[in-house]
């Protein structure tokens, strides 16, 4: 499942694509605070935005530009604003496509599919790939995928680094200092933030249908067993 973020103003609008990205399986997340878009793009990790340029506060193209100093997530411009400037600022702004209003929710959809297929599916650069596999657990590290035989599940940027740090060392037991080093690079992160990205892994876990393969060790941190062995072979 992608996450998608909705960066649009019109709830109207916002609802109804979130209503069709969810209708493909994958989740639609409004944003409805659009003076803190960078801190929940942050927070989110989505897999693509949809980006409105007529916003409270910043326009489209500053949050373009913010999200671009962190990173290469692909963007779509959704606006009512159709001259060839519009499009041309967003494209320079690091946009990755521009779709005007009114617009068809089936283009939307297919423009979307589209850039997921280029950056984490079959479109993705092949030959730079980064693999880390373990008992036929296979992290695909670019795309941010889990693969288990013949299911495949998203990550987020996060989960993908944890996972990849778990796999890495399984069956040893990983430290939480560790942990927090890969994930936020030694800044001030409490229990409870580690403990939800845990909780998050353990679902993206489950839903290959591995249960209890990643333990907490107390008072060391976390340990990856491959229960999941019998399971790649089926």
């Amino acid at each position: 499942m992608y996450k998608i973020l909705i960066v649009e103003d019109d709830p109207k609008i916002a609802d109804l694509l979130k209503s069709h990205i969810e209708k493909y399986g994958d989740n639609g997340i409004v944003i409805h605070d659009f003076d803190h878009v960078l801190e929940q793009f942050e927070a989110l990790e989505p897999h693509i935005v949809l980006l409105d340029i007529n916003l409270p506060s910043f326009d489209g193209y500053y949050w373009c530009r913010q999200i671009r100093q962190i990173s290469t997530c692909p963007i779509i411009f959704i606006s009512a604003r159709s001259g060839k400037m519009d499009q041309v600022m967003a494209l320079e702004n690091g946009a990755d496509d521009f779709i005007t209003k009114p617009f068809y929710y089936e283009i939307v959809m297919a423009k979307i599919r589209s850039q997921l297929r280029r950056v984490y599916g079959e479109f993705a650069a092949k030959h730079e790939e980064r693999t880390v596999e373990k008992d036929g657990l296979v992290l695909y590290a670019e795309r941010m995928e889990l693969k288990l035989g013949a299911q495949t599940v998203a990550l987020s940027k996060k989960e993908a680094i944890l996972m990849e740090t778990l796999l890495e060392r399984s069956p040893r037991v990983v430290s939480r200092e560790v942990i927090l080093e890969k994930l936020w690079d030694d800044a001030f992160v409490d229990d409870n933030t580690l403990s939800v990205n845990i909780t998050r892994v353990r679902k993206r876990l489950a839903e290959l249908g591995i249960g209890d393969a990643l333990e907490t060790v107390r008072g060391l941190g976390y340990r990856l067993n491959a229960t999941w062995k019998d399971l790649s072979l089926s």
